[in-house]
């Protein structure tokens, strides 16, 4: 293992941190694109289409965690026949989900619609775009394997080159195919399409390594059964576990519409800031999978000790800096997002919540990303099960008791929960780390 520095998680960190902020940008654009139509329909269709591809992709979020911890192990334990497996495994699993999905995408989409009613005209031309789309989604499942790959192998910055390509070719067919040759809404959905998978290529040239002496070696434990099955166990629960994440987020926002539009609007102002926070975690989380694993294949317990305990002195203060901002700040940023009065009001209110979520947040979101690193998946699952379970119980509680704020409070026991279920089972990962 080579000497774990503040510098050397910040080599890693910095570059996902960047990736992050160009996300939301796209989505922007494509609105903005659609938006020169002077139609709503047109804008609502990409939004629709968007919001059903991204719930079906975001099932296989999995893979770019689960290919992260194993990867970094390999790399730790000096493996590089089972680094390139690995990465063969992951791309196999994405192609043929992505293939699934293209043969099934006329009931798929015909029941995510029917769950998302709009006007015939969103519908058909929703249809339209989802029918292209679904072609790269063998690419876009690859990529999340591609990017854990990569961020295991501490290559953030080819993560970020990666990120900015598929966002600018998609940017710029964006603004040839629907501005210049007028193919609208199929415009959009044409141009992602050649940006996701001209990404793939992309991604898989900067994994070049993995296919030079060791393809051969890694061609050849493709198909080891025990690394099989760790695998298969490994990613089904992180599956498990981001789906019960995924609900109490889910649920948080209905149960926040059921408040009123008011308070629905504002919930939905701080949770834009909330997710400002998480893209500033997920660098310094993804440091921690990176630099955990490989010290759990090293087997080093000083090297996994000294992995957590600095990537989380980074995250602790990268969110300590930002909810003094949001402090500071706060009302500001919330005059930035909307200019009902009403809403910058009820923000206002529930603005102190926002200020303690990246705190409280901050050690379950790095713990999660130790125990990525060291694949300790199933504890992570049942974890994050009782974590829920106080979440339920919680709401049931609080939010009769203090309306919304019940509601936020029953988020900070979600993510306390988290924080504590884990940082109890920490002996799990020193043990990892020992080979037991």
């Amino acid at each position: 293992m080579q000497p774990i520095t503040h510098a050397r998680v910040m080599r890693v960190a910095v570059p996902i941190v960047l990736a992050n902020v160009t996300v939301p940008l796209l989505g922007a654009v494509d609105t903005a694109v659609v938006g020169q139509m002077g139609l709503p329909a047109p804008i609502g269709a990409v939004g629709i289409g968007a919001i059903i591809l991204a719930s079906v992709y975001w099932i296989f979020g999995f893979l770019r965690m689960g290919t992260t911890g194993l990867t970094a192990q390999a790399v730790g334990a000096n493996n590089p026949a089972e680094v390139t497996a690995i990465l063969l495994r992951a791309l196999l699993i994405g192609a043929a989900a992505g293939v699934f999905f293209i043969l099934v995408q006329i009931p798929l989409f015909a029941g995510a619609l029917w769950l998302s009613p709009g006007s015939e005209a969103v519908e058909t031309l929703a249809q339209s775009y989802l029918h292209i789309r679904i072609w790269g989604a063998p690419a876009t499942i690859a990529l999340y394997a591609v990017t854990g790959w990569l961020i295991a192998t501490e290559r953030t910055r080819a993560v970020l080159i990666l990120q900015l390509w598929i966002n600018g070719v998609n940017i710029t067919l964006d603004l040839w195919f629907v501005l210049g040759l007028g193919w609208g809404v199929q415009g959009v959905a044409i141009a992602t399409l050649i940006a996701e998978w001209t990404g793939l290529a992309y991604g898989l040239w900067l994994c070049r390594s993995a296919f030079g002496a060791a393809l051969a070696p890694g061609l050849a434990r493709l198909r080891d059964a025990a690394a099989l099955r760790h695998m298969a166990v490994v990613n089904g629960d992180i599956m498990i576990r981001s789906i019960l994440l995924q609900i109490s987020f889910t649920s948080f926002l209905f149960l926040g519409a059921g408040q009123g539009d008011v308070t629905l609007a504002a919930n939905q102002v701080l949770m834009q800031f909330l997710t400002i926070a998480a893209f500033f975690l997920d660098g310094f989380a993804f440091a921690a999978e990176a630099l955990v694993g490989q010290a759990v294949g090293a087997r080093s317990v000083t090297a996994t000790r000294r992995a957590s305990i600095v990537s989380t002195q980074w995250g602790a203060g990268a969110v300590a800096c930002l909810s003094l901002v949001y402090l500071a700040a706060g009302p500001a940023l919330i005059d930035l997002m909307t200019t009902a009065p009403q809403v910058r009001l009820m923000a206002r209110e529930f603005l102190p919540w926002l200020v303690a979520a990246p705190i409280i947040g901050v050690w379950a979101w790095m713990l999660d990303g130790i125990f990525i690193g060291a694949t300790l998946a199933r504890v992570m699952r049942q974890t994050m099960l009782l974590s829920v379970i106080a979440y339920g119980i919680a709401l049931l509680v609080l939010v009769p008791l203090w309306g919304n704020h019940g509601l936020w409070a029953a988020l900070m026991v979600l993510n306390i929960t988290r924080g504590i279920s884990m940082g109890l089972k920490w002996q799990l990962v020193e043990g990892k780390a020992r080979g037991a």
